[in-house]
């Protein structure tokens, strides 16, 4: 059976010690921030630090970009010398182009290479969801999975995925264009907290609460409502808790989940800068996923 590597894009949010001990690869997405320099997320900037500089310097909005095709490029192509199949694993296309930068990739190395296989996949999810995707892959990669066996469970999953989550504030979401200024006036104006819901690869309004600590109370009703959905059990979903710069409120918010929902794996891990440009420093929510 011909080996075969697995990779993903920077918006899967796991740290280089976490892709190290999954054995994948990751490829960064670009921030930039209070200067004309594009850094590579993780690599030339700690996510860490990237949200004390805006928590630092509010009314300031990151930027950041995708992938290039050489990016990918660079990635794949010392596998495919070495003699492995590539599964590429992206954030959802109504996103980013990042998928699309892959696809270059995989078209521009497809000549020389014509043995090998290259399978890029819309994840249709992002951030902490995504990264149970990468785990789920590759755990089955660890337990034996064929390519082709791995490619099917992940196709046959991803559409199970969601999240919900809310941010501190609108005016990230405004500048993004997610909602209009006005409303983003009103809404500061009242303490409004907006319920985010990510489903098939897009995001959804899924309602509003009247402060911080109510919102995260619905969010673990939607999870619970989502979980009696799917007729969902410890041994065949998997959750996330994703948080952004305030690591003692996301402490207690995973608490808070774990004894909504005992017996279920719970994974701990930090929004990347590719989704706090658009939610600001205080994102906080959970992702679940069907295993593998």
């Amino acid at each position: 059976m011909t080996d075969y590597v697995i990779i993903s894009d920077g918006s899967c949010d796991l740290t280089q010690e976490e892709a190290q001990a999954l054995n994948i690869e990751i490829v960064p997405f670009y921030v930039e921030f209070l200067s004309d320099k594009h850094l590579k997320e993780g690599v030339d900037i700690k996510v860490r630090d990237f949200y004390k500089l805006m928590v630092d310097n509010p009314g300031n909005f990151p930027k950041s970009s995708l992938p290039s095709p050489q990016d990918y490029v660079n990635s794949f192509e010392k596998y495919l010398e070495a003699g492995k199949d590539i599964i590429c694993l992206c954030i959802t296309t109504k996103f980013s182009g990042s998928y699309n930068s892959a696809l270059n990739a995989k078209q521009i190395l497809e000549e020389d290479y014509p043995e090998r296989k290259i399978t890029i996949i819309d994840t249709m999810v992002n951030t902490v969801l995504q990264g149970l995707v990468v785990r789920e892959a590759a755990k089955l990669k660890e337990n034996g999975a064929s390519y082709e066996e791995v490619v099917s469970a992940i196709n046959k999953n991803k559409e199970t995925g969601r999240i919900f989550f809310t941010v501190k504030g609108l005016s990230y979401l405004q500048h993004g264009g997610r909602i209009g200024k006005l409303s983003s006036i009103i809404g500061d104006f009242l303490k409004i907290t907006p319920l985010i819901c990510l489903r098939d690869g897009e995001i959804f309004s899924n309602g509003i609460a009247i402060s911080r600590g109510r919102s995260l109370l619905k969010i673990k009703e939607h999870l619970l409502r989502y979980l009696d959905e799917v007729h969902a059990t410890p041994e065949s979903y998997i959750i996330a808790v994703g948080y952004g710069y305030d690591i003692e409120e996301a402490t207690k918010f995973k608490d808070l989940i774990a004894k909504a929902v005992p017996g279920y794996q719970i994974v701990f891990s930090q929004i990347g800068a590719t989704i706090a440009v658009h939610t600001g420093p205080y994102p906080i929510g959970v992702g679940v996923l069907k295993k593998f």
